[in-house]
């Protein structure tokens, strides 16, 4: 089976024990460290997905970093993950369950790039515009691009809004060229 299924395998039991358990929340807390722990520290990642590395001690140290900071669902849980021999695949596991919780509460990432970072007041009118367009919550991350010359792009999954400004400037080039705007 690819890692790919695998992951969402993992990912899915996951949330289904968190949702059992009625701890969802807390759960989706501890993945949240534990990625951010993974994404910064690559030599402990390194040491977990290492073959030669024994299970005890990859067990060992899950337990030293995790075991104050986490739920025993959470920590029970990576150590399973060990013992099954899918610590390679950890981060992965962690990235789907993330996206799984999302997709169970009907909230939709959206990722957003702009020159600037937006107001308050433009933030809650797109959050709004999004919310009403995609029927779901929507919860925004914010990227600052300087190649952009003013407005933004939103992503949403495979969709992309465009509304830059060099996107609106290409779309009235377009118009000018087809002859489909006077300028009377």
């Amino acid at each position: 089976m690819s890692g790919h299924k695998v992951s969402i395998r993992y990912a899915a039991s996951l949330l289904d024990l968190a949702v059992n358990n009625k701890n969802l929340d807390a759960v989706s807390g501890d993945m949240v460290l534990v990625s951010d722990t993974l994404t910064g520290n690559p030599q402990l990642v390194r040491i977990i997905s290492s073959p030669v590395v024994r299970s005890n001690i990859k067990l060992s140290i899950i337990e030293d970093i995790f075991k104050s900071r986490i739920t025993s669902d959470s920590l029970n849980f990576l150590k399973f993950i060990i013992l099954k021999n899918r610590e390679n695949l950890l981060k992965n596991i962690v990235k789907r369950f993330l996206q799984l919780k999302d997709e169970y509460l009907g909230i939709v990432n959206v990722e957003v790039k702009a020159i600037v970072r937006f107001t308050t007041v433009q933030e809650n009118k797109l959050i709004s515009n999004m919310e009403s367009f995609l029927h779901k919550k929507v919860k925004v991350k914010y990227i600052i691009d300087n190649e952009l010359i003013g407005g933004f792009i939103a992503r949403v999954g495979d969709t992309v809004f465009d509304a830059s400004l060099k996107h609106q400037l290409d779309m009235l080039r377009k118009q000018f060229l087809s002859g489909s705007v006077s300028l009377n």
